[in-house]
């Protein structure tokens, strides 16, 4: 194995710390949601059995359902969808055509490989660069209808920081691809 691949290999902890962060956050988010559609649903139950019931239940009107649930859940919903995403490009798991890496010889796949992780990594850029642009403008200048104190700026951010994490692991995506060109699946397994 040429040396260069050996110091190389040595940036994987960064990956997968990077990798791991990435995860926590998206598993954060996802505990969030299911918290906050919870309560919500219990809010709009409870006052709906306060409303038919008013003699019995009319504690139950304490529970409500506050308006900030819904843009909040949308907004844990969009930063997971495309953090999951660029988690997918680590672990190989995206959309992609493989129907003919059987019949075509192993070069062409290996160069179709790498044309595709230069493909996405020009979308990671444009998601990062645009998106940071929609964010720190547009974002910027607008708040929530239903929380007025907090910027919209938070619903634009999911899109420029999937953008770093698709280009972070989209270089170690490159980075194996071009490695397969010189290392041995014998070597690669051992």
């Amino acid at each position: 194995m040429p040396k260069i691949f050996t110091t190389l290999d040595k940036i994987r902890p960064a990956y997968d710390m990077t990798y791991q962060i990435v995860m926590l956050l998206c598993k954060l988010l996802l505990i969030a949601d299911i918290l906050i559609t919870s309560y919500a649903v219990l809010g709009r139950y409870c006052q709906q059995l306060a409303n038919d019931y008013p003699d019995i239940l009319s504690w139950l009107a304490v529970v409500k359902d506050p308006a900030w649930t819904e843009q909040i859940v949308l907004t844990c919903m969009s930063y997971m969808a495309v953090l999951s995403a660029a988690l997918a490009i680590r672990t190989g798991a995206h959309i992609r055509m493989t129907a003919f890496d059987t019949i075509l010889p192993k070069t062409v796949v290996k160069v179709s490989n790498i044309i595709a992780d230069i493909g996405v990594m020009a979308l990671a850029v444009i998601m990062l660069v645009v998106g940071w642009e929609y964010a720190s403008t547009l974002g910027s200048k607008g708040f929530y209808e239903s929380i007025p104190w907090l910027s919209r700026f938070w619903m634009y951010f999911p899109v420029p920081l999937a953008g770093i994490a698709m280009i972070v692991f989209e270089l170690e995506a490159l980075y194996e691809h071009i490695k397969a060109f010189f290392i041995k699946e014998e070597e690669a397994t051992a």
